[in-house]
């Protein structure tokens, strides 16, 4: 599915706030006519989009695959869409079965802001060096422990990731950042993006992101950017 993450305090259920989970968990329960749970292939945050986002479920209703999308989509709101769904094994699971993950993170760079994308791109006035903000990328493409990139709140112990490739372009205004990896800790990708925004406005030297690496600690890092900008891109099994 994809779906628009502005009016959602996330993906996963929440007792005290509407998230993308509870919405398609109540419309693929009325299609398949009983209280049906589906488990998602990541956590998004509250604001954050996905252009493909998996999810996975069990039922024993017979029911065409075309079908299935017609019916969800017909109860969805406006801001999420069934784009396919296909049977699978009963071992699948969307998050654990998942190998890698790309996002991709919009920037409006330019004095004026676009009134068209406001929840859907962050708006960043300052000049941006391309050249400069990909030769650090370039470090934090690899294997590393990256403790300093990840939110305090991360509950994983687990803090080592693959990044396989991050890029940075510009297109006129519009400024595309995507990161593909194995996986992702709480925030981190935003952090990636806050950090790299740092190295254009001097704040950090571009070489110096060994170092943050390695020193394993979030305040050396840079700002986590805004959630708006982020969206789940493509999900890889």
């Amino acid at each position: 599915m994809s779906y628009r993450g502005t009016a959602y305090h996330g993906f996963q259920k929440q007792d005290n706030a509407v998230t993308v989970q509870e919405i398609v968990e109540r419309c693929v329960s009325r299609v398949l006519d009983t209280k049906t749970d589906i488990f998602g292939c990541s956590r998004t945050d509250t604001g954050v989009h996905a252009n493909e986002y998996c999810f996975s479920l069990q039922t024993d209703r017979d029911i065409k695959e075309r079908n299935f999308i017609r019916g969800v989509n017909g109860y969805l709101p406006e801001d999420i869409s069934i784009l396919s769904c296909e049977e699978v094994s009963h071992d699948f699971h969307a998050r654990y079965s998942c190998k890698a993950k790309e996002y991709l993170y919009l920037i409006h760079n330019s004095e004026s802001k676009n009134p068209f994308a406001e929840d859907l791109q962050y708006h960043y006035r300052r000049t941006m060096d391309i050249e400069l903000m990909n030769q650090a990328a370039a470090y934090i493409i690899g294997t590393h422990d990256f403790k300093s990139f990840c939110s305090a709140h991360n509950d994983k112990p687990d803090t080592v990731r693959t990044i396989y490739s991050l890029s940075i372009k510009k297109q006129e205004d519009l400024v595309k950042v995507l990161v593909k990896g194995d996986g992702f800790l709480y925030n981190m990708v935003r952090i990636i993006i806050g950090t790299l925004l740092w190295v254009n406005e001097g704040k950090i030297e571009s070489d110096s992101i060994p170092d943050i690496i390695r020193a394993a600690d979030r305040k050396y890092a840079g700002k986590t950017a805004q959630p708006h900008g982020l969206y789940l891109n493509r999900v890889f099994y």
